[in-house]
């Protein structure tokens, strides 16, 4: 009989995974009337996950070598539970306001976010695509979540096809590479290629394809080009709360994800992708500076600056070092804090019981809501990398990881990259502060009054006191290597 494997590395997912079998069956008895306590339930069971995750300490693999918990996915898991259980509170107004109130919301919300967790501890190439298809198959429904709303419902088809598709050439990918190096664990197919590389070998031309079709799948789940079609008709096109999970919780699960296939399972054969890398990187951040320029809807323009900014954390992975992880680690977690901020700003954009999402509609905002104004102009200040603010730091980590590792063109393309970012950043600033008034919007609800709060004094207080997060992020890199 075989042993039965130890549990306790893997007991947030587990938790999450009953507590949302118990959400189920409440919400199947309650229907809609359960919704406000499927919600408390849904932050409630990230808060626990949260603080099991933080309380587990040293690196411990479980189920045969598939599953491991380690410092890198401790600090990753962290944000991801900060991004979901942010998104459930921002959502929790707007789902009503827009008829959308069902129970599956928060349920989906929570079974997504256990893929996600399972995706950034993933040790081998099985457990990554299980992980992989739970997030995935929750979004797409949650993309589609507003049923009576056509645009809604073809953001969900849309993700939905090319969601199979990059599917289908991550799993090809895959086994391409279990062919050629006859495991599926990350630490035997870098085994596989050191054994390679010590016989005189150079990586076979099968195995390049099979890093090149796994790296496309991983491209897609990032939204980096050219694999980023999806993200701007997705992020219009889904309600303005589901956008706003979206660009979080997903986008730091994706890059974990991303960062361990490529440090942990091909350390040998960082001369081939590391050419991926590069490229990926410096096509994403200059198709998310120019494409943005021309955008009317703020979503849109979201959608650009998350494909941007995906580039930006990029370059540290292409860095293939100790302090580039360390600098993707940091770029995500304030990438993280923007864009929750920015959301929440994004959100309380109703006037006469609608959502309104183009950009002009912000016009004159600093004379009816100051504050709204300010914190917005503030993290869009942040996100252009202005400093002091934090989105400076998140760039100057990166960038240097890319100087010390000899990238010097691909700093100074990112650096471009930034200043012509930052004209689509600082116009939204223009119309918020110069353009004529458009009238006021609907009062802002304290849920999202506190995440834009919270948002807006992490970016400023960053340059203030950096050390906790540095040193983090630091610690989580090691833990790869």
């Amino acid at each position: 009989m075989a042993a039965i494997p130890d549990l306790m590395p893997a007991l947030p997912e587990l938790l999450l995974a009953i507590g949302a079998l118990a959400m189920v069956v409440i919400g199947a008895f309650q229907g809609e009337k359960s919704l406000r306590l499927l919600e408390i339930m849904a932050v409630a069971l990230f808060a626990v996950a949260g603080l099991v995750v933080l309380s587990q300490t040293g690196k411990q693999i479980t189920f045969s070598g598939a599953f491991v918990a380690d410092g890198f996915g401790q600090f990753m898991k962290v944000l991801t539970l900060i991004g979901a259980a942010a998104a459930i509170i921002m959502s929790s107004d707007y789902i009503r306001r827009e008829g959308m109130a069902r129970f599956e919301y928060p349920i989906l919300i929570v079974l997504a976010t256990i893929g996600m967790m399972m995706m950034i501890s993933a040790n081998d190439l099985i457990a990554l695509y299980v992980g992989v298809e739970l997030q995935s198959l929750a979004l797409y429904v949650v993309a589609a979540m507003n049923r009576d709303d056509a645009k809604s419902s073809e953001a969900g088809l849309k993700y939905f096809v090319l969601g199979a598709l990059s599917s289908g050439m991550l799993l090809y990918g895959m086994s391409l590479v279990y062919g050629f190096t006859g495991t599926v664990i990350f630490g035997g197919i870098a085994e596989a290629l050191a054994h390679g590389a010590a016989g005189g070998h150079k990586i076979g031309l099968g195995l390049v394809f099979g890093l090149v079709f796994m790296a496309a799948g991983l491209a897609f789940k990032i939204s980096a080009v050219p694999f980023h079609m999806w993200t701007p008709d997705v992020y219009e096109g889904s309600p303005t709360a589901v956008t706003a999970f979206f660009a979080a919780a997903p986008k730091m699960a994706a890059m974990a994800m991303t960062v361990r296939v490529f440090v942990s399972a091909f350390p040998g054969a960082i001369g081939d992708w590391r050419q991926i890398v590069i490229f990926i990187a410096a096509a994403s951040m200059v198709l998310g500076a120019f494409a943005a320029i021309g955008q009317r809807n703020i979503k849109r323009l979201m959608a650009y600056s998350s494909i941007g900014h995906m580039g930006f954390a990029l370059v540290g992975l292409a860095a293939g070092t100790v302090s580039g992880v360390q600098g993707v680690a940091i770029y995500m977690a304030i990438y993280l804090v923007m864009t929750l901020g920015a959301f929440a700003c994004i959100l309380c954009m109703r006037r006469d019981g609608h959502m309104v999402e183009d950009i002009e509609e912000l016009g004159g905002l600093s004379q009816s809501q100051p504050l709204i104004a300010f914190c917005l102009a503030m993290l869009l200040f942040s996100l252009a990398g202005i400093p002091p603010l934090a989105g400076f730091f998140a760039k100057f980590y990166v960038f240097t990881a890319a100087i010390e590792a000899k990238l010097y063109y691909l700093a100074i393309i990112g650096v471009i990259a930034s200043v012509i970012g930052a004209y689509y950043y600082l116009r939204i600033v223009k119309i918020i502060y110069f353009d004529k008034p458009r009238g006021a919007f609907e009062r802002m609800t304290p849920a999202l009054g506190g995440v834009m709060a919270l948002s807006s004094a992490a970016v400023l207080a960053f340059w203030l006191v950096p050390g906790p997060l540095v040193s983090s992020a630091l610690a989580a890199a090691k833990s790869l290597f």
